[in-house]
């Protein structure tokens, strides 16, 4: 392997790799699932036109639905988890795409379920569930689409949106194609005099560099690639917001914003009083960075100098071990139960750990119903990438445990509390971190890093919201989302949400060209209540301790049994209200008195 090169694929230590093999111990076992599930798909139709005939009818028909759906989820995620091993490997390409054709024939072969159900008389489901005692587990899945029953088309549309389905997805798997696996970034001298080729999980880490002249070449490298591709990358993003106002008026919604929230039960004040309480508290935004500006000694601030460590010293580096460490640690407080899993998910190979070529960017958690999760990462040796582990872990555990205990149609939680449990990992990990540590450099990098959650996540996180509520209006007015307005829309939202104390570089104008979430249209909004959700829990598991774990316990076990506000609500906290991201904020506020503190007495 040349020197400052990725390894391959084939490099990587198997322990530091996910144990796939325990979804199929073998390509030719998931075939032997992908036939048996081809095969079986065409049963669905037995039971098109008889839904009304009776509770059996009904019931035998869900139970099919769910298995193969469960089978489905298996075929679909083995695919593409082993696609993201490698985005270039055109073997594990084809396997993804079958099993996404896959999905597309199960969705037509049951279109007709939810016409049918709810073309029966008023009454009709409930009588069943009345007569049946083994449908009530379906309770809260029928009132759901009871709820949503003018949303919802005859048969032949809902055929033929399931046909659809597949096209909608072309302009995500382009952009994820071209930004993964094509994509190529020039090379840098890093601070080590080495050229190193800049890649999505590099950039970061480069942006955080003490030299200004390395961030400055990762910036302007990263960039400008995606400037040669901005018209191309405007057209898919185009066309994604496209096809999503298109299935929100095909569904009689009054915006795709309605349409996307409408499925966690959500409304649409939750969005918009996120964006109103984030907007109030912008002139603190400012006053961080005017801060950042101060500590950083430097007579300009630009877009590449706002990840970096403000605490020259503290940024030591952190081996994969010591960050398993460090997370056991600052998560005693949900209880021993917890941290066996912890210790489980990191033993027993859940995760793959480092970057190779080809390998795609980012970090997740997936997986499918009867089977561990599975977390992919690409471990940078920082305590960014620390708390990547503890969020995604917190994704893990929180699927690990609505698995436990929900049936497979409640198993999947909804997007909305997603980020809850993840979020509510890093915010316990960097409280502890924050109170075991009195050094004054060493409490204000902490400190620091708080505060950059807070502008990662509940500050740009809505910003994104915002350009996202911005675009898919003007798509739905008839405007043309061309490259140059989509630039100069995300570059003055730059310019509102970071103030007049930072220099808004042009390159940040093409920020909006490299963010996958876009392509899951109003998901990126969630970070941020989610974020805000999690710093309440938190807070209520610091202080009130084993009831509090309990209690939140009961939410990662609830999956979708409940609708998502309800689950937070058992677990004590209001999303309805801005109420919890004012609290937020207000915990900012706080930190950034603090480091003011800190600064004012040279103690930074």
């Amino acid at each position: 392997m040349a020197e400052g090169m990725l390894r391959t694929r084939e490099e990587a230590l198997r322990e530091d790799t996910w144990a796939l093999e325990d979804l199929y111990e073998s390509d030719e076992a998931w075939e032997a699932d992908f036939g048996r599930l081809e095969r079986e798909i065409p049963q669905l139709r037995q039971y098109e036109g008889r839904l009304g005939e009776g509770a059996l009818v009904l019931l035998k028909m869900q139970r099919k639905w769910d298995e193969l759906n469960e089978l489905a989820e298996r075929v679909y995620v083995y695919a593409n988890q082993r696609l993201h091993e490698n985005t270039d490997n055109g073997k594990y390409q084809n396997l993804a795409n079958r099993a996404q054709g896959l999905l597309v024939r199960l969705s037509e072969a049951s279109a007709y379920v939810e016409p049918e159900i709810l073309g029966l008389p008023e009454g009709t489901v409930e009588g069943f569930l009345q007569e049946k005692e083994d449908l009530l587990v379906y309770r809260q899945y029928f009132e759901n689409m009871i709820r949503q029953r003018e949303h919802v088309l005859d048969r032949e549309r809902e055929e033929l949106l399931a046909k659809v389905a597949e096209l909608s997805e072309g302009p995500k798997d382009i952009f994820s194609m071209f930004n993964h696996a094509d994509l190529r970034f020039p090379m840098i001298q890093g601070e080590d005099g080495e050229m190193t080729e800049v890649t999505h999980g590099r950039f970061l880490t480069f942006l955080q560099s003490f030299d200004q002249r390395v961030r400055r070449d990762a910036f302007t490298a990263l960039y400008g690639e995606y400037q040669k591709y901005r018209n191309t990358l405007a057209a898919l993003y185009r066309a994604n917001v496209k096809q999503s106002v298109f299935h929100a008026r095909v569904r009689k919604y009054g915006s795709d914003l309605e349409a996307a929230l409408d499925a966690s039960h959500i409304p649409a004040a939750v969005y918009d009083n996120l964006i109103q309480a984030v907007h109030a508290y912008l002139p603190q935004m400012h006053r961080y960075v005017r801060l950042r500006k101060k500590l950083l000694g430097v007579d300009e601030l630009h877009m590449y100098d706002l990840y970096v460590p403000v605490v020259s010293d503290a940024g030591e580096k952190i081996s994969f071990e010591k960050a398993k460490e460090m997370v056991l640690e600052g998560l005693e407080p949900l209880g021993e139960e917890y941290g066996k899993l912890l210790r489980e998910g990191f033993a027993g190979r859940w995760i793959d750990v480092y970057e190779n070529q080809g390998k795609r960017s980012g970090a997740y958690s997936w997986g499918a119903y009867g089977v561990h999760p599975y977390v992919l990462l690409n471990y940078q040796e920082n305590l960014n990438n620390v708390f990547t582990l503890a969020h995604e872990m917190g994704h893990a555990l929180h699927s690990w445990y609505s698995d436990q205990h929900q049936p497979y149609i409640y198993a999947g939680y909804k997007i909305f509390v997603a980020e809850v449990a993840s979020t509510c990992n890093e915010m316990l990990l960097i409280r502890h971190l924050i109170g075991q540590t009195k050094e004054p450099g060493k409490r204000a990098y902490l400190i620091n890093y708080l505060l950059e959650q807070f502008r990662t996540t509940l500050f740009r996180q809505t910003m994104f919201a915002e350009f996202e509520k911005i675009t898919h209006r003007m798509q739905e007015q008839g405007e043309t989302l061309t490259a140059d307005r989509l630039c100069e829309i995300y570059y003055g939202l730059n310019k509102e949400y970071f103030g007049n104390d930072i220099i808004v570089d042009s390159e940040i104008a093409l920020e909006w060209a490299r963010i996958p979430h876009f392509y899951t249209p109003f998901y990126v909004y969630q970070y941020a209540t989610g974020f805000s959700a999690a710093i309440a829990l938190s807070e209520k598991i610091l202080t009130e301790g084993a009831s509090a774990v309990e209690a939140y316990k009961s939410f990662l076990k609830g999956g979708s049994s409940r609708y998502p506000l309800d689950l937070l609500r058992m677990a004590g906290v209001d999303m309805e209200q801005k109420k919890p991201v004012e609290e937020a904020l207000d915990v900012f506020i706080q930190y950034l008195d603090e480091m003011e503190r800190l600064a004012g007495n040279d103690k930074v």
